[in-house]
């Protein structure tokens, strides 16, 4: 595919690329996106051969130069680890007598978190890079392409290059300059703010709690935090999406952008909550445990992770998906926005009207859970 001097291509993998160029493009404010965590996924079999997450990412560079604009796509086979569903979809489509999959999925492998889905030099790259990827869908024969979680100010592109948008909600903690978490209590009203302490009293009485990051993250400590992940994977989505390995790579190659959340008991590690740092947020990612104290997954996942970015002079805590539990603990529903182009007309024009009705339950669902935070009334 090229464009008078501009070419885009597909790569094997984002490894086949150079990783100055990649984080030139990527820049530093998402870790998701960065080289090292997207060749981390790689390395590690997590995503590869046999996952149903085959990389496929998309560049555009002139001739033999520097990449000019990047994005980091999969071929799927399937909608696991993606968190914004489209089963239905694929149902109706299939149903049809069409094959739904593999389809195209632009997207950091199962995160859930904001951020670019479109790594631009320019935003001038923004439309060839779009039209590269519906025309490898056509060329291939692909349903179409998905790109989820996309950051507020890149949701102009999409839409200026004629793709659906989808609206859905998560939860974040917004830090208004807070000195302490006392701090941030103080905006609750009386009997939410004693909720909390009381939350945190139980669940610190019980345990040790220890934050660390970079060089301070050993081996036996990702050996311990691999049970938490296993036990929690394996009940939510029947298989873990990482490999053990992983872990490993996450700390040796982007270790200082980790706080991973530990509980022990005389010294046994016994729950765990891993956190990746961008440039002004501070992202949830997993958690799990051994042993069941009461509170204990408030305090690891959403407390400490605002002491952290209190710490840290980050303004938002990004703690995953869905999880109406977090609005009690003072995280604000916040629109989140996926984008998709669909090959067929007909099922387009389907979708299309599916997700005017769905936007508008969306906002309403919105609204409702504004009125319900645990805030002080002005």
């Amino acid at each position: 595919m090229s464009d008078g001097g501009l070419a885009a291509r597909v790569g094997g993998s984002v490894g086949a690329f150079d990783c100055d160029q990649w984080n030139a493009l990527a820049g530093t404010d998402n870790p998701f996106v960065s080289y090292e965590f997207l060749t981390a996924l790689e390395d590690s079999g997590s995503v590869g051969a046999g996952t149903g997450w085959q990389p496929a990412p998309l560049v555009i560079s002139e001739d033999d130069g520097p990449l000019l604009a990047a994005m980091p796509a999969y071929l799927k086979g399937h909608s696991q680890g993606e968190y914004v569903f489209d089963h239905n979809w694929a149902d109706a489509y299939e149903r049809a007598g069409g094959n739904y999959y593999p389809k195209l999925q632009i997207a950091a492998p199962f995160t859930p978190a904001t951020g670019p889905r479109l790594l631009l030099s320019d935003d001038t790259f923004a439309a060839p890079l779009l039209a590269a990827a519906e025309q490898l869908c056509l060329q291939n024969r692909f349903s179409g392409a998905h790109a989820t979680f996309i950051e507020p100010a890149q949701q102009p592109l999409f839409e200026a290059a004629g793709w659906m948008l989808r609206a859905d909600i998560q939860f974040h903690w917004h830090n208004h300059g807070f000195a302490s978490f006392d701090e941030f209590l103080e905006t609750l009203a009386s009997r939410k703010r004693k909720d909390l302490r009381k939350e945190r009293a139980a669940a610190q009485a019980e345990v040790e709690i220890r934050r660390l990051s970079g060089d301070d993250i050993r081996s036996e400590h990702w050996d311990a935090f691999w049970q938490f992940y296993q036990d929690t994977g394996a009940r939510k989505w029947g298989t873990p999406y990482l490999t053990r390995d992983a872990f490993d790579l996450f700390g040796q190659r982007m270790g200082e952008k980790i706080v991973l959340v530990l509980a022990f008991q005389d010294e046994e590690p016994v729950a765990g909550a891993l956190n990746f740092i961008g440039g002004d947020a501070l992202y949830g990612r997993y958690w799990g445990c051994t042993r069941d104290i009461r509170f204990l997954h408030f305090e690891l996942c959403y407390y400490q992770a605002i002491d952290a970015a209190i710490e840290l002079g980050l303004s938002r805590v990004e703690a995953g998906a869905q999880g109406g539990h977090k609005l009690a603990r003072g995280y604000e529903p916040v629109e989140t926005v996926s984008a998709h182009w669909i090959a067929d007309p007909g099922f387009r024009e389907a979708i299309e009207d599916f997700l005017e009705r769905e936007r508008a339950g969306v906002a309403s669902d919105r609204n409702y859970l504004a009125t319900r935070t645990p805030f002080r009334q002005a």
